[in-house]
């Protein structure tokens, strides 16, 4: 009998090549008794019987039930959506010490990269250009530059600052602008030791020329931005949509950039796949983009490598480090948002 903890690698619906490289497949298989480990969903009688003595669980989301009375080894459960399951007991968790980890930071740089695309695509018109010198209507010069302006130099908010907030802080430092953001979940103090300014919500839609939306989903801030706020964005700034659409109020954001209120980068719609025939597919101002900010493969197999470092130091009695563990005073707070086709738990970036 092998002498390595038990663990549980239950994925679904991310598939087992996609976040394990060959290296960190076998550095798992090196690291503990790998339970499972297949593409498709594990039954859940096998489950709950393989559960009595698991040290962890890697799982894709919390599809088991009320199940963590019976699972006296149990550590830590290591999800690899990159969101936190609503399902998930975490009172419990918290008082029979164990550790709750999210892939979260794996998709960050991946996310921000992608959100810093969409606002310069947004600022310089560049798909707008480029439908247009398809059709033979490009305009040259200073004429097909009318609504551009640049990024460098410019205030950007972030409505959010976490994982995402502060990989893009770091992508968008050689432009030196002017940074502030709104996270209640965050003192002033913490924003500005992050070299971000803080401001009110309205205050920052008000004043800042490019707004980056990345803010978590919870059960405060649906529609947090109402179209009474959106309406304060000034006229041709860009907001770009990178989080999720739970935190906009997405008809009003529809209806303003039709009307050449403001410009949009968009990643996340309030259904997935979204409405065929939604006016916001014929609005010239919006870049829009089908879910695809943070699933590219280095991001994936991000995920893997820090799943299996983490592992690593929980069997040998040490923190974890490279994922990011649930806060309990926030746990209660998370949501539920798209439910995408060929994603039926669920991601989170």
């Amino acid at each position: 009998m092998r002498d390595q903890p038990k663990v549980i690698v239950d994925p679904f619906f991310r598939q087992m090549g996609e976040i394990f490289a060959p290296a960190d497949a076998q550095r798992l298989a090196d690291t503990v008794d790998v339970v499972w480990g297949r593409d498709e969903p594990m039954e859940l009688d096998a489950f709950r019987d393989e559960l009595r003595d698991a040290f962890a669980v890697v799982t894709g989301g919390w599809r088991y039930g009320d199940v963590l009375a019976d699972a006296a080894a149990l550590r830590a459960i290591l999800t690899v959506s990159g969101g936190w399951p609503p399902e998930l007991d975490y009172a419990t968790c918290a008082a029979r010490g164990i550790r709750v980890l999210s892939a979260a930071p794996a998709f960050a740089a991946a996310v921000a990269e992608m959100s810093l695309g969409l606002a310069l695509a947004c600022t310089r018109d560049i798909a707008e250009g480029d439908r247009a010198f398809r059709a033979g209507e490009e305009k040259w010069l200073h004429e097909g530059v009318v609504d551009s302006y640049m990024l460098h130099g410019a205030r950007v908010g972030f409505v959010g600052f976490g994982n995402i907030g502060r990989a893009l802080r770091d992508l968008i430092a050689p432009f030196r602008c002017e940074l502030v953001a709104f996270d209640p979940w965050l003192t002033d103090a913490y924003l500005r030791s992050e070299g971000v300014a803080p401001m009110p919500l309205d205050r920052l839609l008000e004043t800042s020329r490019v707004i980056f939306v990345l803010a978590t989903p919870t059960s405060e801030n649906r529609a947090l931005l109402s179209r009474e706020l959106l309406e304060l964005i000034e006229p041709r700034a860009t907001l770009v949509l990178v989080s999720r659409a739970h935190v906009v109020d997405f008809d009003a954001l529809t209806d303003l950039v039709l009307a050449g209120r403001f410009k949009a980068g968009i990643d996340v719609f309030p259904e997935e796949p979204f409405d065929a025939d939604h006016p916001i597919r014929r609005a010239e101002g919006a870049v829009l983009s089908a879910h695809r900010a943070g699933v590219v493969r280095e991001a994936l197999l991000e995920i893997g490598e820090r799943v299996v470092d983490d592992l690593e130091a929980l069997v040998r009695g040490l923190p974890p480090r490279r994922m990011q563990a649930v806060e309990p005073e926030l746990a209660s707070r998370y949501v539920r948002t798209t439910t995408l086709v060929v994603d039926p738990v669920g991601t989170s970036e």
